[in-house]
C-alpha cells in the first residue's frame, strides 16, 4: 500500500467531516467542498498552511508527536483514528508500530496446542482466535456449531471478511448487515496501518476490492475502528435470533492475533438459544462417534 497515498486520502477524509461549527469557526461563504479548509485546519494545529499541506500530500515523515496531536485535535479525531494517524506516521519513517523489526510475512502457523484448551475450557461461550487479516485460526465446539454458516464443509480456512462480502449466507447470518460490513472494514484499515507492508492484508484488499462494490467503497472512506467489546445481533440457521455480548481480548504471546469471546445475558433468550446450540453440537459429534465405532461397522 502507498504510505502517501493512505496519509493523502486519510486526513482528507477526516477534514471533510468536520463542519465550520463544530470546530467553533465561523460558516457560511462559498464552500465547494464538505468540511473545514486546509487554512482552517492549520489554524486549530497551531502550523503553518504550507507545513498542513505538506502533511496533506502525505509527507508525513518525521511528523513529531505534538503536530501528530495537534491533528488530532483539529481533526476531531476518535481514539482509533488517532492511533491510526500515529501508525501511518511511523510507517512512513520506517518505524513498526511495535517498535521491534518486523519478522518478513510466512505462512499462517497452527496455533498453540495450549491455545485451543483454553478455547476448549470455555463451555458456555462461543470463543475464537483471528489473525490480521479476519482468518478464523482456532475455534471452540460452540464456536465451530456457532460459526456453521461461515466454516462450511472445511477446506479453505474460513474467514470472516470474504464470508461478509462474498457470501450470500451472511445477509441472512447477520440481521445488521450493514452495520457489521462497516466494524470488518474499519478493523481491517486499521490493521493495514499498523502494518503496511503485510502482503496478506494486501491481497486480502485486492481480492474484496475486485469482487466487491461495497468493500470498494467502504474501503474508499478510510474509516477506521477497533473492536473491544458491544452487543451484536445474529440469525443463526438453527436456533434463530442470538442477542450476544462480545469482548476481544489480544494474545501477546502471538503478535496480531486476537481471542474473540461471545457470551448471553444469564437467563435471557439468547442463552437458552446457545445452550440448544451446544446441545446440538455435541449431539452431532456422539453420532458421528457411534456411527464409527467398531459395533457401528459390524451392525
Amino acid at each position: 500500500m502507498d504510505n502517501k497515498a493512505e496519509v493523502r486520502e486519510f486526513l482528507m477524509s477526516r477534514r471533510a467531516k468536520v463542519t465550520p461549527e463544530r470546530a467553533g469557526l465561523p460558516g457560511g461563504g462559498n464552500r465547494r467542498v464538505p468540511g473545514l479548509r486546509r487554512h482552517e485546519v492549520a489554524t486549530l494545529a497551531g502550523v503553518s498552511v504550507e507545513y498542513y499541506t505538506k502533511l496533506e500530500r502525505g509527507a508525513i515523515a518525521g511528523a513529531s508527536a505534538s503536530v501528530l496531536d495537534a491533528l488530532s485535535r483539529a481533526l476531531m479525531l476518535n481514539e482509533t483514528e488517532r492511533a491510526h494517524l500515529f501508525d501511518l506516521a511511523r510507517a512512513a519513517d520506517g518505524i513498526p508500530t511495535s517498535g521491534r523489526h518486523r519478522r518478513p510475512t510466512s505462512a499462517p502457523r497452527q496455533p498453540r496446542e495450549s491455545l485451543q484448551w483454553t478455547l476448549e475450557s470455555m463451555q458456555g461461550a462461543a470463543a475464537f482466535v483471528r489473525n490480521q487479516v479476519q482468518d478464523l485460526v482456532a475455534v471452540n465446539r460452540l464456536g465451530r456449531a456457532f460459526y456453521s454458516p461461515v466454516i462450511g464443509d472445511g477446506g479453505r480456512t474460513p474467514n470472516l471478511a470474504r464470508f461478509q462480502f462474498l457470501d450470500p449466507a451472511s445477509r441472512d447470518f447477520y440481521p445488521e448487515w450493514d452495520r457489521f460490513a462497516h466494524m470488518c472494514v474499519g478493523s481491517m484499515r486499521a490493521e493495514a496501518g499498523r502494518d503496511p507492508q503485510n502482503r496478506a492484508i494486501q491481497d486480502l484488499v485486492g481480492e474484496l476490492s475486485t469482487q466487491s462494490e461495497t468493500f470498494r467503497t467502504l474501503w474508499a472512506a478510510h474509516d477506521v475502528r477497533t473492536h473491544g467489546a458491544g452487543i451484536k445481533r445474529f440469525n443463526h440457521p438453527q436456533v434463530g435470533e442470538l442477542v450476544l455480548a462480545y469482548e476481544e481480548l489480544a494474545i501477546t504471546a502471538e503478535e496480531g492475533l486476537a481471542m474473540v469471546v461471545y457470551t448471553a445475558e444469564p437467563g435471557s433468550a439468547s442463552a437458552e438459544g446457545l445452550q440448544l446450540l451446544a446441545s446440538l453440537a455435541a449431539s452431532e459429534i456422539d453420532d458421528g462417534a457411534s456411527s464409527t465405532s467398531p459395533r457401528s461397522a459390524h451392525r
